[in-house]
């Protein structure tokens, strides 16, 4: 991620632009700016731990911080009451990664490759998750409007949703974990071109761009009211498209690296697995944080975000599911995106 690391020059623009009480749309660009290297930086320390530390518990530490700069900005949201904000970045997460990312990597791979072929059966059982995803996320919505005047049911369903959720995610990663190697066939890993740091180092690394991400994510947060009313933007559609992007730009570009290179699996299984870790981990992560914070956050989406998710997973297994992809398919991908994006942007305008 070295080609993105000059990005790193936002964050002293950024704290400056606070400090001085700088316009609030510049405080958010800057902000939005200094997370993309500094999420990249995180992942990259994740990566070395995860070499450090072996296969197993590398696979899970990968696992479980590979959106947490997303996972910190909406904190920040939660904290600063824009739970709305929240709801819409967890829908536009998985959104992102089923059409947005995949979309690009199918694109990209199919343009430089031609035809590529994947392991069927693991981006199947992927593929199975995400529909499940959308069932667990759209029972507390559609049942919340027969039990919505009690709010005290409503927080109790959306707690239990979040924990059945929960364990599930850790089944997944069981699974994962104990899969005979047999049944994964041969592992394509990407080249490591990133540094060879120590455990030390990438212990630091992981601290400080840790720090400095809930830092800017601070700044971020706290600039979307003014930046939304100057510019004419929902904190809806702020929620859906761009936090989202913002968090996970380091991610995306990997994901699309590796299809270049005609690792569709790998490919796949970061753009899939992204998404599943946003809905049945920090989904419900941010549910339980939100009752220690006093905002409490339900699992409540509106038909709009219930409609794209169903799409999304819809169209994305169906491309998955028959273990080879063209870059028809990511143009494909990549219009429903699109097309969301403009119906998303409109929306508030319709309302």
């Amino acid at each position: 991620m070295k080609n993105i690391r000059w990005l790193l020059v936002f964050v002293p623009v950024a704290i400056l632009a606070e400090v001085l009480h700088g316009s609030a749309l510049l405080v958010f660009a800057t902000s939005a700016l200094a997370v993309i290297p500094l999420a990249g930086l995180m992942g990259e320390a994740t990566e070395v731990l995860a070499e450090k530390t072996g296969p197993r518990l590398g696979g899970l530490l990968n696992a479980t911080l590979g959106n947490a700069a997303e996972l910190i900005i909406t904190v920040f949201a939660i904290r600063a009451g824009l739970l709305e904000l929240v709801k819409a970045s967890i829908i536009g997460s998985i959104l992102g990664n089923l059409l947005l990312v995949l979309g690009m990597s199918i694109l990209a791979g199919g343009l430089k490759n031609g035809l590529q072929k994947f392991d069927r059966s693991h981006v199947g059982l992927d593929a199975t998750m995400t529909i499940l995803v959308v069932i667990a996320i759209s029972v507390p919505s559609i049942f919340n409007a027969a039990i919505e005047p009690d709010k005290t049911r409503v927080e109790e369903l959306s707690l239990a949703t979040s924990a059945a959720m929960l364990v599930m995610y850790g089944l997944s990663i069981l699974h994962a974990l104990r899969r005979p190697r047999e049944e994964t066939g041969p592992v394509v890993k990407p080249s490591h071109t990133g540094p060879r740091w120590s455990l030390r180092a990438a212990l630091g690394v992981l601290a400080a761009a840790t720090a400095a991400i809930a830092l800017m994510s601070e700044f971020l947060v706290g600039a979307v009211e003014p930046v939304t009313a100057t510019l004419g933007f929902s904190e809806f559609f702020v929620g859906l498209i761009l936090i989202p992007i913002i968090g996970n730009v380091a991610e995306h570009l990997v994901a699309v690296q590796v299809a270049i290179k005609n690792q569709m699996d790998l490919s796949l299984s970061i753009a899939l697995g992204s998404s599943l870790q946003i809905a049945l981990f920090v989904a419900p992560v941010l549910v339980f944080l939100s009752l220690l914070m006093g905002h409490p956050l339900t699992l409540e989406f509106n038909g709009f975000e219930l409609i794209g998710l169903t799409a999304a997973a819809v169209i994305a297994a169906f491309v998955a599911l028959d273990g080879e992809s063209n870059w028809l398919e990511g143009a494909m991908l990549l219009v429903v995106y699109v097309i969301l994006g403009l119906a998303f942007f409109f929306l508030p305008k319709m309302a």
